[in-house]
């Protein structure tokens, strides 16, 4: 089946803004990280890693009395919507890596940075020193975020398709 580029852009957008909130979610029930190492979580030593100076990174808006830092959302959601797009491209040419909802998918992409990226840049520690509290939190969520992915992504696909 040939892919509309155009909607699969469209629906790897919509799946990625919803998965990396339902992500989120998943990380505020089973937090990966301890408070003290969350103080400085992935997003923020990203951005140091960037070059990206604290003044920066430490904007932020208040709701509802809350001090809410967004700069670390444009990595998180950038990543979400990144992933989500590429599989939402992939899934027409390669509809194998759709198994199980893109689930595996998933797990090859938090094995890739949660082992493998992320410790190599500092961002987090080596995967044989992170807790497994971690890796379990990490590699569910990251199941579970893409199989909102896949469900979003596959519907409004669908629907923009229906559009035609």
């Amino acid at each position: 089946m040939a892919v509309n580029v155009k909607k699969a852009i469209g629906a790897g957008i919509a799946a990625g803004l919803i998965s990396g909130l339902v992500k989120m979610g998943w990380e505020n029930v089973f937090p990966p990280r301890t408070e003290e190492r969350d103080a400085q979580n992935p997003p923020y030593k990203t951005m140091k890693f960037l070059g990206i100076p604290d003044k920066l990174i430490h904007k932020n808006y208040t709701y509802s009395g809350h001090q809410i830092e967004w700069p670390g959302f444009i990595i998180h959601y950038g990543f979400s919507v990144s992933w989500a797009v590429l599989y939402e491209l992939m899934r027409h040419k390669y509809p194998a890596i759709t198994k199980d909802h893109g689930t595996w998918y998933g797990i090859g992409v938090w094995a890739a940075f949660h082992l493998g990226v992320m410790p190599a840049l500092n961002v987090v520690p080596s995967a044989k020193d992170q807790p497994k509290d971690e890796h379990l939190s990490e590699l569910v969520g990251h199941m579970v975020w893409m199989w909102t992915n896949d469900l979003v992504g596959s519907k409004v696909y669908d629907e923009l398709k229906d559009k035609d």
